[in-house]
Parts: structure tokens; sequence; C-alpha cells
């Protein structure tokens, strides 16, 4: 009995202690969020810690090294985007209008913080190759989405849905590719201008396969 007691004892500490981590950790990636705010996407390390009010070696009790805080930052930043994308591409029945809200949550998601798009993009914090490229996984979450979608407006019309995986990656990759130009180029149009602008180039190769009537959702075809 004392020795369960013990180990339950030693069961409660480990818990709480990895609970400290865990919430020690969000901490400091929202430190991190907030100190690229501050200083722009080539922030170092001595500003997170600044702005985390502690010490790089504190830092790196917590982190094994920067890439590992930058994949963590990334996987916060994919998280939400992609609730964003999953949420905007269902709010509508319409395949255009997927396509349009899907266009638009991106944009504006870049907008709303551009430098800590570009820190996720540039990669400033990354001094060894990691296991999977944050941006790269990203991408590929974003276009099965965008897939599934068109899967299922290509099933409604009563075709086969096989294009479904490239169109879907295939516009995301447009929609990147653009909004990446969009912000090295200072944003030189309004951000409703370049999402019209892609929506319609994106349409204009969909709508001869898909047409624009109610699509159901994925749980509808369960």
């Amino acid at each position: 009995m004392k020795a369960e007691t013990a180990s339950r004892r030693r069961d409660r500490r480990d818990s709480r202690w990895d609970e400290h981590r865990r919430a020690r950790r969000e901490q400091l990636v929202d430190a991190t969020v907030a100190a690229v705010g501050k200083h722009g996407a080539g922030v170092g390390m001595d500003e997170i810690a600044a702005e985390a009010g502690t010490s790089k070696t504190v830092v790196y009790r917590h982190f094994a090294d920067r890439s590992e805080l930058y994949v963590a930052v990334c996987n916060r930043v994919a998280a939400q985007l992609t609730e964003k994308l999953r949420a905007a591409m269902t709010s509508t029945d319409h395949p255009r209008g997927m396509v349009a809200a899907a266009v638009e949550t991106y944009l504006a998601f870049l907008e709303a913080d551009p430098e800590l798009y570009r820190f996720v993009v540039a990669h400033p914090l990354l001094d060894r190759p990691v296991d999977a490229d944050p941006v790269s996984t990203l991408s590929d979450l974003v276009g099965d989405e965008a897939a599934a979608l068109v899967a299922l407006a290509l099933r409604q019309a009563g075709r086969d849905p096989a294009a479904a995986a490239p169109w879907g990656h295939g516009l995301v990759g447009l929609v990147r590719a653009a909004a990446d130009w969009w912000l090295r180029a200072d944003r030189p149009m309004p951000r409703a201008d370049l999402a019209a602008h892609l929506t319609e180039l994106a349409w204009a190769g969909l709508r001869g396969l898909v047409p624009d009537s109610p699509a159901p959702h994925p749980e509808e075809k369960q």
C-alpha cells in the first residue's frame, strides 16, 4: 500500500509538472508571436526571451533549440489558419462561393499579421533540418480541404472526382504564390481586388466542370 501511495503521488507530481511545461511552452509561443509583432520577421532569441521576461537559458529548458520553438509557432499558425479556412469553405454550398471565401480568408489572415506570415515562411529560427517543413505541411492540409470540397462538387455534377486532388492543391499553390508576391511588393492593390482577381482565375478553370450549384457538406456523404 505504501508503494502504491508513493506511486500515485509521483504520478500526480509528474502530471502537474507536465501541465506546467505545456502551459509554459504556450506562454513562450505567445511571447515569440508578440516579439515578431514588435521586431519583425527577423526577430532573434534575445528579443523573444526579453518579451517573455526571462532568459534564453530558460527558453531552452522548454524547447530543445530554436528550430523546435519555430515549429511550435508554425503549428500554432497552421491550426489557426486551417480552422478559419475550413469555416470559410463550409460557409456556403456554392462552389464559386467556397473559392471566394477561401481566397478572401487566406489573404485576410496574411494582411492581419504580415510579419508573422513572413516569420513562418522565411524560417528565421531554423538552425537544423526538421522532420517536416511546417509551411509545406500547412499547404498540404489546406490542399486536402480544398480537394475534398472539389470532389464533392464533381460527384454532384456526375463527373469523375479524380481531378479533385490536383485541382485542390493547385488552387492552394496559386493563391499562396500570388499572396507571397503581394506581400513582397508591399501590397500594390487592395486585398479585395486581389481576392477578386484570384477568384476569377480559379473559377475560370473550374466552372466548365463544376456547376455553381449547392454542394453537400462532407459529413452528408459519410
